[in-house]
């Protein structure tokens, strides 16, 4: 029988059985109200521990039942259940009474709860009660109260989630950017990085755009989950953010980052070319290409060779090998074709082709100006002056003079343009 199954014939057992005796009703009861909780029922709940409560006076019923009708935001009733249980179980005063300035907040009852919470504060001079204290005024938005009360409260506590709470009021109503910022990274120094605080913390640094101590949280976060299988995708996440941040920051960092945590070979090559560190570029990528004989990285040695070689002509043919090797194997990549069909223009070896693969380049990325200079230069290689021109004055109109290729490419062009006036 299904759960809900047996929550239906439960049901219907109990209110046709009014003959059974007082413990057997008990039982089903509770059998009903473990079902709901299970399911995630709070008004179920609510309602089956209230009836276990006026029908056994069991203080444990009663505690549920206030529970659980906060759960269903059965405030009214919370608030009753807890004003009976301060007579009932006075013994209990302290909890029944938090529960009671609880409800009465919920409703936005907030004189009363204020003045409820002020004879508990009297009564237990401890961290909860300073903390509903700070509740209260943080609901009237009486912030410098509010802040006071959860001083106190953290003083004693030293809780992460009271840290939270007065943080948010300093940082946020009361402009103390600064003792917010304290208060948290000293918490972070003596306690570590919790996921509140550091969380926290991260919101503040992206907020001021203190790169440094984005990372500085993310260094920590990232040696806390490392070794945790089941946080591998939180940690990759890190990861990425904190190279991104370094990249930005400074390329040599991330690359020393990358090298010391061996964590992503192909962002840690593309780093090394982008630093200029081709001799670095190449020797990973073909230990990597041995590794996983994957045909897309020998587009990438296929560049990196290029660019090293100081005889061009000497290292073309295993060049054109490598590219025709990388791009033959299906993958469509739009920088391999420029780069190879720009090499085939450059030198004369295949124009046709050569612009034939820039084309396909420009499907993927049709406003790529580095694409649309290969272009042009094809088509200026081919003597149709007219067509490079037009395609130039797109480039130039992006990009200006200031590159040295690109420039070059652009008075090459109008001089043929004057010479050819017909293409």
């Amino acid at each position: 029988m299904s759960r809900y199954s047996r929550l239906i014939f439960l049901t219907l057992f109990l209110f046709t059985s009014f003959s059974y005796a007082t413990e057997e009703r008990e039982d089903l009861l509770i059998m009903l109200a473990l079902d709901s909780e299970k399911a995630h029922k709070p008004l179920a709940s609510f309602e089956y521990y209230d009836k276990l409560y006026q029908t056994t006076q069991k203080k444990d019923y009663l505690k549920k039942a206030i529970f659980y009708s906060f759960k269903a935001k059965k405030f009214n009733q919370m608030y009753l259940l807890s004003k009976q249980a301060l007579k009932e179980f006075p013994k209990n005063k302290e909890y029944y009474t938090q529960q009671t300035i609880i409800a009465l907040l919920s409703q936005s009852k907030t004189e009363e709860a204020l003045k409820e919470a002020k004879k508990l504060l009297k009564k237990y001079p401890n961290a909860t009660s300073y903390e509903i204290m700070a509740n209260v005024y943080y609901a009237i938005k009486e912030y410098t109260n509010s802040s006071k009360y959860y001083e106190s409260a953290y003083t004693i506590n030293q809780n992460e989630t009271t840290l939270i709470k007065l943080t948010t009021v300093l940082y946020t109503y009361l402009d103390q950017k600064d003792v917010a910022l304290a208060y948290l990274e000293t918490y972070l120094q003596t306690k570590g990085c919790t996921k509140l605080v550091c969380d926290k913390l991260m919101l503040i640094y992206q907020e001021q755009g203190n790169v440094d101590g984005m990372l500085s949280i993310l260094k920590r976060m990232y040696l806390k989950y490392k070794h945790n299988p089941a946080l591998d995708k939180t940690t990759l996440i890190i990861q990425n953010l904190i190279v991104t941040l370094l990249e930005k920051k400074d390329i040599k960092e991330a690359i020393k980052f990358l090298e010391e945590t061996k964590i992503d070979k192909t962002k840690l090559i593309n780093l090394y070319y982008q630093d200029g560190q081709l001799e670095k570029a190449l020797k990973m990528t073909r230990k990597l290409y041995r590794k996983t004989r994957k045909p897309e990285l020998l587009g990438n040695i296929a560049m990196y060779e290029f660019e090293l070689a100081t005889d061009k002509q000497k290292v073309m043919k295993h060049v054109i090998a490598n590219f025709e090797l990388a791009l033959s194997s299906g993958i469509n990549n739009a920088s391999y074709q420029n780069y190879y069909g720009y090499l085939l223009i450059d030198f004369n070896i295949n124009i046709e082709k050569g612009i034939k693969l820039i084309k396909s380049a420009l499907r993927t990325a049709p406003n790529n100006v580095a694409y649309l200079d290969s272009l042009a230069w094809g088509f200026y290689k081919l003597g149709e002056c007219k067509k490079a021109l037009t395609i130039m004055k797109k480039v130039i109109s992006v990009t200006g003079l200031k590159d040295r290729e690109i420039k070059l490419h652009w008075n090459n062009i109008k001089e043929c343009k004057k010479g050819n006036k017909n293409k």
